[in-house]
């Protein structure tokens, strides 16, 4: 079956949407925000609990990172901007671009190996849900929690202001190392639960299987061996089936009428010729009969 495409919405005054994404792509975007990021020293501190991260950047970093839609924006000054980021974005800009700093809360500079051991230690699915954020990223998807449609995550084509999110993302571990987290989708009833519920809400169920070969997941060098593999399922429609498979059957029977419909030509042909046989055949009856009748009246008239 074909996956539906983007659902851009509606601008004001008729603006078209997906003509501006294409004029402005992603890349390009995460790009120059990597860049300015950069340039500007951003440094992220470290929440002690939750471990998000609130980054201090000024209007023109904030300006890209709302384009690039990391991130919710906290506060804002006249100045400067702070903006919350989850643990995958914030290990993202840390370790994938490169482009931010990150400090503890008592301003102790944290690398990105230590950065990864909080975050694993705070949560055990971090390992995973980290590798399916980075293989949507680093495909220029915006990435954003899926918590309110049942999924770990939803991808959006571009900024989700301009477009409806695409997919509901579920994160399946396979592995020894993941341990019982590898059972999430081994039940039937729970896919299609998932299913239904992205598929109530116009999105496709993407799944993203994380398999890897190492046994520790503690370390960060076990992303080199995370393999993600991608599948997408969606509903069995039977109507469309019906329409494909009732085609050749509209044909037969579009000839079969055409048949009946030459037969009943056919047939009144005949009627008409055998309507104007006994017509005739009347015709001559009656004059004959005229001839009869007027022969003995004359025959009697001369006796």
């Amino acid at each position: 079956m074909d996956l539906p495409g983007p659902r851009w919405k509606k601008g004001k005054g008729g603006k078209d949407f997906a003509a501006l994404a294409a004029a402005n792509p992603m890349s390009t975007i995460v790009a120059e925000l990597q860049a300015k990021l950069r340039d500007s020293e951003a440094v992220a501190t470290l929440a002690a609990r939750t471990r998000d991260a609130i980054l201090e950047v000024g209007k023109d970093q904030a300006k890209l990172l709302n384009c690039a839609s990391f991130g919710t924006l906290e506060s804002a000054g006249t100045e400067k901007q702070w903006f919350q980021l989850g643990p995958e974005e914030v290990f993202f800009l840390c370790h994938a671009l490169k482009c931010v700093a990150v400090e503890s809360e008592n301003r102790a500079r944290v690398g990105a190996p230590e950065l990864w051991d909080l975050l694993a230690s705070t949560s055990e699915q971090f390992p995973e849900m980290y590798r399916a954020y980075e293989h949507l990223r680093l495909k220029n998807w915006v990435v954003k929690s899926g918590l309110q449609y049942g999924a770990h995550f939803v991808a959006y084509r571009h900024h989700p202001a301009l477009v409806h999110s695409e997919f509901a993302v579920i994160v399946v571990p396979e592995g020894k190392a993941f341990g019982t987290r590898c059972d999430r989708m081994q039940v039937w009833s729970k896919l299609l639960c998932v299913l239904r519920a992205s598929g109530s809400v116009a999105k496709t169920l993407l799944v993203l299987t994380i398999s890897t070969e190492s046994s520790e997941l503690g370390s960060m060098d076990c992303l080199e061996q995370m393999i993600v593999h991608e599948r997408t399922i969606t509903r069995w429609i039977p109507r469309q089936c019906r329409e494909q498979q009732g085609k050749p059957r509209r044909e037969e029977t579009n000839r079969n009428e055409q048949r009946q419909k030459s037969c009943r030509e056919v047939s009144s042909n005949e009627e008409q010729e055998h309507t104007c046989g006994g017509v005739v055949f009347s015709y001559w009856g009656v004059v004959l009969s005229f001839t009869v009748l007027s022969s003995l009246l004359v025959y009697k008239l001369k006796f």
